[in-house]
Order: C-alpha cells, then structure tokens, then sequence
C-alpha cells in the first residue's frame, strides 16, 4: 500500500497481526528486510517500506535530493503516526540506521527499543578519527568494478553479486539469495539508471545533508538498544558497532562471526531469537 505522510508517498508493506507488539524495519527499500526473515519474527507486527526515491515510493531525483536525513527522519516518524502504531521497535540497517537512529534521539516517545545493525554514529562521507573507515581494499575494488547497465536486469543483477562477494564476509555470502533479491529490487523499481542505482545501492545517501551530526547524543538515547554487526563487515568495520554500543547508555554488542555487511540467511536463527527476546 501506498501513505502519504510528510508530502510524499511512501510504498509500505506489513507482515502480522496488528495487535501484536509492532517492529518499523527501516532499510533502502522493502526488500532490505527478506520476507522470510520478516516471516520468522513472529508474535510481532512488522512494517517496512521504501525510502523515498527508492522502490515504489515517490521519485524525483535520487542524485539531487530536495531533501536532507531529517526529512527521512520525519518521513519515518509520520509513518508511525499514520499506521497508528504507538511505541514501536524500530531496526534499522546500513543507512537506515542513521534513520534509526535519530528517530530515538528526535522523537524517544515512539521509540520502545532500538536495534541497529551493520550501521554507525556518523553520517555519509569522512568519518571521525577513532572509528574505522571503509576498507581500502574493498573500495578499490569497488570502485575498480566498471558500472553496470543499470537498466538491464542481467546485468544489475551481476553487478550486485559480485558487490556482495566483496562486503559479505567469509560466512555471508549466498549467491542464489543474492541474486534472487538483487532481481526482485529491480523488478519492483523504475527501470531507469537513476531509480535503479538507488534502489539497489541506496545512492542517494552519498547526495543528501546528512548534517547537525549526532553521535555527541547518542547518550541520550532512552530506548533499550541492540547493536548487531558481523566482524567482517568492510563497508562500515565492526568498529563502528563497538561505537555505537559503548555510547548508548546500556546497550548490547552482538558480533556475527564471519559476516561482513547485512543480515545474510546464515545469520537468521541467532538474530531472529536476539531481535525476539529483545521487543517482547
């Protein structure tokens, strides 16, 4: 279904009965959270939903976003309040952990515990001089790779996987999940560069303001906090996770060994039981 909240529309998908304790998955699109995965949460109320200029949600121009993190922020606070969810779980992953994040520090009254995973305390671009950057090697790889068409399924679909075989860790990767999610991502999205791009990669965050910076708050988050995040991780380094959970206030640190960015299936049973016990 599509909400209109803070002036625009945004694509949301829910999972569960909605009397049971609700959990906001906050990704770059739905498909950041697999249904399976979303499927085996039960007991809870799962909502997820495309950012906007990603998936089915409104579109404008990813490069050039009218927009900053706040309105993303907003975006995601409005859509608790148009669900009418009350105090909600709210997971954030990769950069919807940014999101995630200052939705605890903004607006700590819709916010009944906070989970973050493969995420940091900083915003998009140089990062603070305690906390590792990405790995120099996989960005060089990265960026070495050349770019895909990424109006042509095969090829974004080839492209994504050999992304995921570079940030996935010695545990993580799965090609046949990898590209099964890969294709459904551009199967849902505008088949234009521009939508896909952001779509699979959430490219517009490289684009918007990501400023005042927050992580000198982080102490007064309230909420009960889990930090998730594999010790392989290339993208954001397990040292940002440490981070996070050393500044908020009582939080707990659960390490994937041999994972590197996300939640691979691999991953499932010890974070379905963690995210389980910690929104009951």
């Amino acid at each position: 279904m599509r909400m209109k909240v803070n002036g625009v529309e945004l694509y949301v998908e829910t999972v569960g009965n909605p009397a049971d304790p609700p959990v906001l998955l906050v990704g770059v699109t739905t498909l950041s959270w697999p249904d399976e995965l979303c499927a085996a949460l039960s007991g809870r109320y799962v909502v997820r939903y495309d950012l906007r200029d990603a998936g089915q949600s409104t579109f404008v121009d990813p490069d050039a976003p009218g927009y900053d993190l706040r309105d993303l922020v907003t975006d995601a606070s409005e859509l608790l309040v148009a669900l009418d969810l009350g105090r909600t779980h709210v997971v954030g992953i990769g950069v919807g952990g940014f999101i995630a994040q200052l939705v605890a520090l903004d607006h700590p009254d819709q916010v009944a515990s906070l989970t973050l995973v493969s995420t940091r305390p900083v915003a998009p671009g140089p990062v603070d001089a305690d906390l590792p950057d990405h790995a120099p090697e996989m960005m060089a790889q990265l960026f070495g790779r050349p770019e895909p068409d990424w109006t042509d399924r095969e090829s974004v679909v080839d492209h994504m996987t050999g992304l995921a075989r570079l940030t996935s860790g010695s545990r993580g990767f799965d090609e046949r999940d990898v590209r099964a999610a890969a294709g459904s991502v551009f199967d849902r999205a505008e088949r234009t560069a521009k939508a896909q791009r952001a779509s699979q990669m959430g490219s517009m965050f490289a684009a918007i303001d990501g400023r005042p910076r927050w992580r000198e708050r982080l102490g007064g988050i309230t909420a009960p906090t889990l930090v998730v995040h594999g010790d392989e991780d290339p993208f954001f380094p397990l040292g940002n996770g440490a981070a996070l959970a050393a500044e908020i206030p009582g939080a707990t640190l659960l390490t994937l060994p041999g994972i590197g960015r996300g939640l691979p299936r691999v991953t499932w049973p010890a974070v379905v039981d963690a995210l389980l016990r910690h929104t009951s």
